[in-house]
């Protein structure tokens, strides 16, 4: 949620129905990258689309995911205040407005839904699973949490 205030502006109630449906195409991605399929996918992407496997799965995951990203843009893109940028996608369209006239600009509405997408995957992924090894390792050695120096 952290990472969803500074990228989408908002914070999701924990019992928001899309919030938990990202959370757990998130988690199912995590599980599909380490299969076979997935990591060929990424050398040969033409052939393994002709191929059933679970690298399918991931792929429409991926596609959910990114809906999600590009409807909140499409929404800022209705209420944005200049003036007062909310967050990252505000910050973002805001550029895109100032580049208008320029024909090489990379700031476009997909740029900012997929970076929008980059950002929120990498600051959830990596963050949760740090967590996760941390809480991992500190169960499996207690005697690191015991060994604190009194003061």
């Amino acid at each position: 949620n952290i990472i969803c205030s500074i990228v989408f502006g908002d914070r999701f109630d924990y019992e928001n129905k899309k919030f938990l449906t990202l959370i757990d195409l998130i988690e199912q991605n995590n599980k599909l990258q380490a299969c076979l399929q997935a990591q060929l996918y990424n050398f040969f992407p033409t052939a393994m689309e002709l191929i059933p496997g679970p690298h399918k799965q991931l792929i429409k995951n991926v596609e959910e995911v990114d809906q999600f990203t590009t409807e909140i843009v499409m929404e800022h893109q209705k209420t944005i205040d200049p003036t007062c940028p909310r967050d990252f996608i505000d910050a973002f369209l805001n550029k895109m407005e100032q580049e208008k006239g320029n024909a090489d600009s990379k700031f476009t509405i997909e740029t900012c839904s997929r970076t929008t997408l980059d950002l929120f995957l990498a600051g959830t992924g990596t963050t949760s699973l740090t967590l996760r090894f941390g809480i991992l390792i500190l169960h499996k050695y207690p005697e690191i949490v015991g060994n604190r120096k009194e003061n």
